[in-house]
């Protein structure tokens, strides 16, 4: 209902181009009035967990002052990060503690989420966090992340936390009011209000692949995120971070401003198969199927990859790891987590009567 907080659990990813201004300093001002809205929040109740962009552009704006030296691209993030976090962290503890409230930072890499037991880990301490009253504030650990294993940009992280953390909504700040019916620097172009899962393909022709000026991603990239966290049960809004008072607008369902809503599946999916739907960077190998199999899998009755239906074996992998299953055009059908090693499974390729390689259970469809 419109005037009353609609979610008791919320992540709220924080874009750099709403942190920094054009020259890559902090905006303090901006800063200062979503922690303002993020106390508001606590107080009617609303537990809020921080992604934060805005280290990388802070350390980048205070290194370039003093003068550095050309770098490589990847020395060059790991040092604008150091120096950054530091610096943004700061400003949200002096910020919250002028609220009475307490923060904590949580620092993390894709890396950390490769294994069911440090994904456990992660929700173990954001959960004791929240449970002190503390606000995790999660950004990417950028200082030793290498490009290979780091995130597509925090939009991804976002995802991640939102559905590990089991909220009902994530709200992604960017500099615009949200996904445009066309190009949004056009005056006819309008915002797309509201896209149900079902609509995903027709907004998706909308989407331009354009990155942002401080960070590494853009709207494709957040539309992409949002499509598969609302999948999984998890409404997310995209809004513009800029408007006074937004958190409290999208948290209230104030519909008279601006942004845009994917309503969330009507089915949430388990943790276990939130955890394997974000994995696809760690796949350890590959499972090929049949026709029979692929249809079999992509049908509305629930259906596991059975040995009988597998062609081929691709990587090596051991029990319990993430595999990507392939359709026989090699497109991916989904993930799960093998219930044989590779070695094994061939032994059983083609069988009948064989226990399922990954149990429905244990798989996730794209």
């Amino acid at each position: 209902m419109e005037g009353q907080a609609t979610y008791r659990r919320i992540a709220v990813k924080i874009g750099s181009n709403v942190l920094t201004r054009s020259d890559g300093t902090l905006n303090v001002t901006r800063m200062s009035a979503i922690v303002d809205q993020v106390a508001t929040l606590r107080h009617m109740g609303v537990e809020v967990i921080l992604v934060s962009s805005g280290a990388v552009a802070a350390g980048r704006s205070m290194m370039r002052r003093r003068g550095v030296a050309p770098l490589d691209a990847v020395s060059e993030r790991m040092l604008f990060s150091a120096v950054g976090q530091v610096r943004l962290i700061n400003r949200y503890y002096d910020f919250f503690s002028d609220r009475s409230l307490t923060c904590g930072q949580v620092l993390t890499m894709k890396e950390c989420f490769s294994t069911r037991h440090h994904y456990l880990n992660q929700r173990h301490c954001m959960n004791t966090m929240l449970a002190h009253g503390v606000i995790p504030i999660v950004n990417e650990n950028d200082t030793i992340s290498v490009t290979e294993l780091m995130f597509t940009d925090n939009d991804e992280l976002s995802g991640l936390i939102a559905t590990m953390m089991e909220c009902q909504a994530l709200v992604i700040l960017s500099n615009i009011d949200g996904v445009y019916d066309g190009n949004p620097d056009l005056p006819q172009s309008k915002v797309i209000t509201d896209i149900a899962h079902t609509d995903v393909p027709n907004a998706a022709s909308f989407i331009q692949k354009k990155k942002s000026s401080f960070g590494r991603g853009g709207m494709s990239t957040k539309f992409h995120i949002a499509q598969k966290v609302a999948n999984e049960g998890c409404e997310v809004i995209i809004a513009n971070g800029n408007r006074e008072g937004i958190l409290l607008d999208v948290v209230r369902g104030n519909r008279k401003v601006p942004y845009t809503l994917f309503h969330a599946a009507p089915q949430p999916v388990s943790s276990l198969k939130k955890w394997i739907a974000h994995s696809e960077g760690f796949a350890k190998g590959e499972i090929h199927v049949n026709e029979g199999a692929s249809q079999a899998l992509t049908g509305e009755t629930a259906s596991s990859v059975l040995p009988v239906g597998v062609t081929r074996i691709m990587g090596e992998f051991e029990k319990d790891d993430i595999v990507r299953i392939v359709a026989p055009d090699g497109t991916t059908i989904g993930y799960g987590r093998a219930a044989y090693s590779a070695a094994k499974a061939r032994t059983v390729i083609g069988c009948k009567a064989k226990r399922p390689l990954v149990h429905y259970d244990y798989l996730y469809l794209e």
